[in-house]
């Protein structure tokens, strides 16, 4: 099992109580999850359909579960699919979903907040510092911010909404009907490209584009909630053991790999 370092752990116990003790417990209880992302085996249009080569033979997430319960199971399935190449970071992801729906259409607003969404969190180097954030609804509006560092910390952390991902690609296809909440949906998917070019300056002791072996942490989100907001529900790819996202320690991790995908299995080190 993974670990910190007795340094980092010191850090964290700067976060205030009764959060600390359990971001504790989860870093010494929750195994976090590991994905081997292989490259990809020809060209990807980002268009939502997960129709081209690479990603029928890239290897599925296991399902959301809850962010906080490693025991919890959601009621609506999500799972998620990774790629690169020499200039993207590829995620691919279908939620399931009986009722699509969204609100924002304006870059950088505030999506979580309102609508449902699906997130990815990527902190390259696993320092906790200037990871970056990326939210989408299903009308692939999308928000991106750079976090200094946790909100968490006893110094707080602040959000650069002004910076942006400059050559993301992103879309959504729905299975279903957009904002029609008397048809009954099946779901929605979401196709992402990351350019490393606006990672690199993130990227301080890690190379980026990354090298066949590299590891980053990483975690991903799916936010529901109806359009009254009387619920909402926060499921991950990584489980947290704390109900918040911006806990990078607690991530997941991700393995580059120099095999192109579908040319044979590459076994995730421990290091």
């Amino acid at each position: 099992m993974f670990r910190i370092s007795p340094e980092r752990r010191q850090k964290l116990m700067c976060i205030e109580q009764p959060h600390r003790d359990k971001v504790l417990r989860a870093l010494d209880v929750i195994e976090p999850e590991k994905y081997v992302c292989y490259r990809t085996c020809g060209p990807i249009t980002i268009d939502g359909h997960l129709d081209e080569p690479s990603w029928q033979k890239a290897p599925w997430t296991r399902l959301f579960g809850h962010i906080e319960d490693p025991e919890g199971v959601p009621y609506l399935a999500t799972r998620a699919k990774m790629l690169w190449d020499d200039k993207f970071f590829y995620v691919a992801a279908v939620l399931e979903d009986h009722d699509v729906w969204g609100t924002f259409t304006k870059r950088d607003s505030p999506i979580c907040a309102a609508d449902t969404d699906f997130e990815v969190f990527i902190d390259p180097d696993d320092d906790g510092l200037n990871y970056m954030e990326f939210e989408m609804n299903a009308l692939n509006c999308v928000w991106d911010l750079l976090m200094d560092r946790s909100p968490w910390w006893g110094q707080g952390g602040n959000g650069d909404t002004g910076w942006d991902y400059q050559d993301v690609k992103s879309a959504v296809q729905v299975n279903g009907t957009l904002n029609a909440p008397w048809i009954e949906d099946k779901g929605w998917t979401v196709e992402i490209a990351f350019d490393f070019a606006s990672m690199k300056p993130q990227c301080i002791s890690v190379a980026c584009p990354p090298k066949p072996g590299d590891q980053w942490r990483l975690n991903m989100s799916r936010v529901d909630q109806d359009r009254e907001r009387t619920y909402g529900f926060d499921w991950t790819w990584s489980c947290v053991g704390v109900y918040s996202m911006h806990i990078p320690e607690l991530y997941g991790y991700i393995q580059f790999s120099g095999r192109q995908v579908g040319s044979g299995e590459e076994p995730f080190i421990e290091k």
